[in-house]
């Protein structure tokens, strides 16, 4: 067989199975989002995603390797922004883009917001090692990041992790307390422009928390 044709080939295959393993976990967000790991099941799955159970067991045989795989994807989405904080950045201006991609995250994807949240409530079963291995080490390279800032007086004294711990909890809360949102400020959250209220009054009380203080005279 021509290697070019062939190597076509494999390419087309490939991009299908890419396109079909992204309706999987978009489909199994959905329902995983609501009925957590215990209450799925992979013929929930397969309905979500227009698909039969034989076609889905083709990219994954076990649900709980569905599962994995989309904890992993929107862990692997937050902390892209988190990982691309630059030291030699002005350290507002680098904080509001992550707080910014954060919650843009939390808006667009709240069904992934909840379902992290609900891992976390659950004891970690799945994603305890990958918090242990990868995000410690990205948390405290980004608060030694924070603290030389703190040291050099471009940024107000403050703690470095219990701040992005504070960033993660605020930025998260509109997607996993939605309906507490709702119930206190009822028809606001569906007008135009709440998003953007909102995100805007979260960077306000954020930075104007961390920005450096004027000496006093």
């Amino acid at each position: 067989m021509d290697q070019k044709v062939e190597a076509a080939g494999e390419t087309g295959a490939t991009r299908i199975q890419t396109q079909n393993r992204q309706i999987i976990l978009e489909a199994a967000l959905e329902v995983f989002a609501v009925n957590g790991l215990r209450g799925s099941t992979l013929d929930d799955i397969a309905a979500r995603a227009g698909m039969s159970k034989p076609n889905l067991l083709y990219y994954f045989p076990r649900k709980r390797e569905i599962y994995a795989a989309v904890l992993e994807r929107t862990l692997a989405e937050w902390l892209d922004p988190f990982a691309a904080i630059d030291p030699t950045g002005d350290p507002v201006e680098e904080l509001r883009r992550y707080i910014t991609c954060k919650l843009a995250h939390a808006a667009a994807r709240p069904a992934a917001s909840r379902l992290f949240a609900n891992e976390i409530l659950s004891g970690a079963p799945v994603i305890g090692g990958f918090l242990a291995t990868v995000l410690k080490p990205m948390v405290d390279e980004k608060a030694a990041i924070i603290r030389r800032w703190v040291v050099e007086g471009r940024l107000a004294p403050v703690d470095p992790y219990h701040l992005i711990f504070a960033i993660w909890a605020t930025t998260q809360h509109y997607a996993d307390f939605d309906l507490q949102v709702r119930a206190v400020l009822g028809g606001q959250v569906d007008r135009q422009g709440f998003r953007e209220q909102s995100a805007q009054a979260v960077l306000t009380i954020i930075l104007n928390g961390v920005k450096p203080r004027e000496p006093l005279r």
